[in-house]
């Protein structure tokens, strides 16, 4: 992970707050159901032993995962961006094919959440939609076929 990762300050402050979980409570949990564990005796066919053996794993590997992206984490700037899509800002589109509106915010991929309406700035439609501008047509080349949207508005 050599590249930025552009996050929002609430995605950054919430990969912050989750590391602090993880360390602070999660590992030190996982340490204690380790060591009781091992009180059952041998090891060898101790399942709760190794169901907390993969848990510290996932653990230490989220907590590493957590920390390369702060490491490289970019904050979204949004001052004096106005009039076109970048990341961080909410737009409102209009689907031409199926003449359907959508709102989406552009975010950094960590931030991602297709449910929540967050797209990704690598996304197809993402990329598509970064520097356009309100009442602009782009064209989104999707893995299923290319499909053109309608920029509607832009906030930021």
């Amino acid at each position: 992970m050599n590249d930025k990762i552009m996050v929002t300050e609430e995605g950054k402050a919430q990969l912050e707050k989750e590391l602090d979980e993880l360390k602070l409570v999660k590992r030190p949990e996982i340490v204690e159901r380790i060591k009781k564990a091992r009180d059952f005796g041998d090891l060898s066919e101790n399942a709760e032993y190794d169901a907390a053996k993969n848990e510290q794993a996932r653990i230490e590997g989220r907590i590493a995962e957590i920390e390369a992206t702060l490491k490289v984490a970019e904050i979204i700037d949004t001052n004096g961006k106005k009039g076109s899509v970048f990341v961080g800002s909410k737009v409102r589109i209009l689907d031409i094919d199926l003449g359907e509106e959508e709102d989406y915010e552009l975010v950094g991929t960590t931030e991602a959440d297709i449910a929540s309406g967050r797209i990704s700035n690598e996304s197809p439609l993402g990329q598509a939609l970064v520097g356009a501008k309100e009442g602009e047509e782009v064209t989104v080349h999707a893995p299923q076929g290319d499909y053109k949207v309608k920029v509607l508005g832009i906030t930021v």
